[in-house]
């Protein structure tokens, strides 16, 4: 195909929304190991951010307690990921819990099932970890659990929601029959409308968690592409598309500016559900990631330590 064939880049530039309230109180997420290449997260975060610590399969319980520990130490208010599928049995998710506890002063965690298809031990869902009162007894207050506004296969591998609702109504109850602060930290997707009428429909459903609505931070089209087939990102994966057929979009990083515009637009028509939060998952880099935030007037998570 010959170069000229190609489109131009647009001399045009897309009104940018004020993003500040939308992005203000935001987490974002960290892997151990690639925390360990930040020094001191002071000089990239806002002092007191949510900071989740995703628990991925092969990483060992010291690693992720010394990184909790440390950002715990920093100032940052840490939320751990704990991955039911990851655990053996009950005493080992009371080792952990209680490590994270006594030695890095965590008092909450995201729950979830994990990523692996085949479960280590005992468990399969975070319903079950929740279930053992672990967590209580080790005086964990805030449990935030999965939300998934594309689906989830390995749940309902039909493509529908049947049991993902299920889920949902499960966890509901448990937030309201206990003293627990629960949250839905979702999966990131790229469609503002799509994220959007989800959380409708669970408000129009009678849910009434807080969102914690997942999004990804700036990086190369490749690199979200990866993630998103690695994740089961489904629907999104046609705005992932159309953007690689857009020359004068590929030839530069992504950054969720127009996904977030357009999550304030719906926001201030009422149109976004229980949606309360941000959270990034900084696939180009935590720095790149929080300076795109800073940017756009993004500060630390002291809403959500009142809103949800």
């Amino acid at each position: 195909m010959s170069i000229l064939s190609f489109r131009r880049p647009s001399r045009n530039v897309t009104p940018v929304a004020n993003l500040s309230e939308t992005i203000s109180g935001y987490s974002i997420e960290v892997m151990p190991r690639t925390a360990a290449k930040i020094d001191d997260f002071r000089s990239v975060l806002p002092q007191g951010t949510r900071v989740y610590v995703a628990h991925i399969d092969g990483t060992g319980i010291d690693e992720m307690v010394a990184t909790a520990r440390r950002l715990g130490e920093q100032g940052f208010d840490v939320m751990p990921h704990v991955p039911a599928r990851s655990v053996r049995n009950r005493a080992e998710l009371d080792r952990w819990v209680g490590r994270y506890s006594d030695e890095a002063g965590v008092r909450q965690a995201l729950v979830l099932a994990g990523g692996i298809p085949t479960p280590r031990g005992d468990f399969h869902s975070s319903m079950q970890l929740l279930e053992t009162g672990v967590f209580d007894r080790h005086g964990f207050t805030r449990l935030h659990v999965a939300g998934h506004p594309e689906g989830n296969r390995d749940i309902d591998p039909d493509g529908g929601d049947r049991a993902v609702g299920e889920a949902l109504s499960w966890k509901q109850a448990f937030a309201q029959r206990t003293d627990a602060q629960m949250a839905l930290a979702t999966q990131f997707a790229f469609d503002a409308d799509a994220i959007a009428a989800w959380a409708r429909r669970l408000q129009d459903n009678g849910m009434d968690l807080p969102i914690h609505a997942g999004i990804a931070g700036p990086a190369k089209l490749q690199t979200l592409i990866k993630f998103a087939v690695a994740c089961g990102v489904g629907p999104s994966m046609a705005v992932l598309q159309r953007r690689a057929m857009d020359v004068s979009k590929l030839l530069v990083p992504y950054e969720p500016t127009d996904v977030l515009s357009r999550l304030t637009a719906l926001r201030a028509q009422g149109r976004t559900g229980g949606i309360e939060q941000i959270h990034f998952f900084p696939l180009g880099g935590i720095g790149a990631c929080a300076d795109w935030a800073a940017k756009y007037g993004g500060t630390a998570t002291q809403r959500a330590a009142v809103s949800g």
